[in-house]
C-alpha cells in the first residue's frame, strides 16, 4: 500500500519520472546531487518508497531533536556531527564490510548551500568497503530522478571525483543558484 501511494504521489500527482539503468547490488553507496533544498529529502523518500528501496542516509545531528529524531532514525537516518572529527567513514566502511546488505545515501555537497568543495567521505567509505557508488541525480527542471552511472572506486580520487562531478553538471536543483560542481 505504501509503495502504491508513493508511486501515485511522486509519478502521477507530482509528475516526476525515473531513468534508472544501473543495477542495485546487495551493497552500495548512493551519491545524490544536487542537494539545494529540504524538498530533496521528501522527493528522495517518495522515490525510495515508490521503488521499494530501503536506504540509510546521513543527516546533520541538529535535525535529530525530539520528536523528529526518533522518526528520522526509524527512517534510516544516521546523525552526523560535522564539528567533530570522528572515524565515521572507517566505522561505516567496517559496517558495510560485515553486513549482508548495505545501502547508504549521501549528498556530496554536505550542505544545501553552494559548496564547490564536495565532501569525499562517500568515496572513502565505498573504497574501504569495496562497494560501488551509484550516481543519482535529481533534476527539478525536468522532474526526473536519474541513475545511469556506477563508479567503482580505484583510489584515484582526483580523477574519479572529477568524473562524478561532471555527471551532475547538467542537473538542476530546486534552488539552482545553490548548486555548483566547482572548478574541475
Amino acid at each position: 500500500m505504501w509503495k502504491s501511494f508513493c508511486r501515485w504521489l511522486l509519478y502521477s500527482r507530482m509528475g516526476w519520472t525515473a531513468d534508472v539503468t544501473e543495477a542495485h547490488p546487495a551493497k552500495y553507496i548512493i551519491c545524490l546531487a544536487p542537494h539545494t533544498s529540504n524538498w530533496d529529502f521528501v522527493i528522495g523518500q517518495l522515490y525510495a518508497g515508490a521503488e521499494g528501496i530501503n536506504s540509510n542516509f546521513l543527516m546533520k545531528k541538529e535535525w535529530f531533536f525530539w520528536p523528529l529524531g526518533p522518526v528520522f532514525r526509524y527512517m534510516g537516518g544516521v546523525p552526523v556531527w560535522r564539528s567533530k572529527h570522528t572515524s565515521m567513514t572507517d566505522n561505516l566502511a567496517e559496517t558495510a564490510r560485515q553486513a549482508d546488505t548495505f545501502h547508504l545515501c549521501i549528498t556530496p555537497e554536505g550542505t544545501r548551500s553552494r559548496n564547490p568543495e564536495w565532501k569525499k567521505g562517500f568515496y572513502y567509505i565505498s573504497l574501504k568497503a569495496g562497494i560501488p557508488i551509484l550516481l543519482y541525480g535529481v533534476d527539478y527542471k525536468k522532474r526526473r530522478i536519474q541513475c545511469t552511472r556506477t563508479i567503482i572506486p580505484d583510489g584515484n580520487i582526483d580523477s574519479q571525483m572529477r568524473e562524478i562531478k561532471l555527471y551532475f553538471k547538467d542537473f538542476t536543483g530546486k534552488k539552482p543558484e545553490k548548486f555548483t560542481i566547482g572548478e574541475i
